[in-house]
This record gives C-alpha cells, structure tokens and sequence, in this order.
C-alpha cells in the first residue's frame, strides 16, 4: 500500500512524470489511432492531466498503470472524436503486410471496423496491449476482449477478402 500511495496520491509532479513517462510511447500511438489527427496531442495532454487529477484512483491490483492510462488515453480520444466530425487517422500500419496496396486496404478495412471492435483491435495490435491490459481500456473482461478482436478480425477477412500471396 505504500508503494501505491508514492506513485499516485502522494506523488510530487516529478514523481508522477517519472511514473507516467515509460507509458508515453503506448499513449501517444492508442491516441494516433483513436483520435482525428489534429487532435491527437490534445488527446495525449488531456490525458495525462486527468490521470494527475485522478492519480488518488489508481490502484495496481486491479490493473497495470500502462491498462489505467491508456483507458484514460480512450476516453479522451473518444470525447475528442465527438467534439469532431473528422474522420480518424490511421497510423503504424502492421509490418507485416506486404504492398502498400494491401495497407490501404488493412486500413480502410479497420476504419470500417464499429469502435467496439476498433477499440480492441487498435489496443491489441497497434499499442501493442495485452489482452488483460486491452480489457482494462476497454472496461470489459478478458474473454469479451478475445470474443471481440476474434469477431474484428473476421470482419476485416471480408472487408478485405480472403488473400493468401
């Protein structure tokens, strides 16, 4: 419980930057994928205020700090999506796709995708989540994140069609 209270409710901003900076990559891409892409680094800064704000909340054993600041990191992109009519900006397209036919395809298919599910599948492939990590952004259980992502990808088989080069 000390441990607890020296990253969170005690914290000086020194310690809470230093508690929050090994996360930033994984948030900057969570909300790269999420947010329309003038937002982004307001999505990031937004995030990171109302972690600091809610810091007191943060408890390690009901998730990793990276799950509870990328489930900030979601929220905040999905407000800023609302504030907006723009459409989202995909990004860190997955190495292993082949042309860069294919990865217009992969990412016209993921933007088609309903959030749910391209909440799962940009939280497990591109912010490269776990999937007890993916299930504390998404507010859900473990086995609805495997349900999901399982449904995502056999959406994104027919979007793009069933290829094998």
């Amino acid at each position: 419980m000390a441990q607890r209270a020296k990253t969170t409710s005690s914290s000086t901003p020194n310690e809470f930057e230093e508690w929050v900076r090994p996360h930033l990559p994984a948030i900057a891409r969570l909300a790269a994928r999420l947010a329309p892409a003038a937002d982004r680094d307001d999505v990031i800064q937004e995030a990171i205020v109302r972690a600091w704000v809610k810091r007191t909340l943060f408890d390690p054993r009901r998730g990793s700090a990276a799950a509870w600041l990328l489930a900030i990191t979601a929220d905040q992109a999905r407000k800023a999506r609302g504030r907006t009519d723009r459409t989202l900006r995909v990004v860190d397209a997955p190495t292993r796709v082949a042309s860069i036919d294919d990865r217009i395809d992969v990412e016209h298919a993921v933007s088609r995708l309903p959030p749910r599910q391209r909440l799962a599948v940009d939280s497990f492939y591109f912010a490269g989540l776990s999937v007890s990590e993916t299930a504390a952004v998404m507010r859900c259980s473990e086995g609805t994140v495997k349900s999901t992502l399982s449904d995502a990808r056999g959406r994104l088989r027919r979007l793009i069609g069933d290829r094998d080069e």
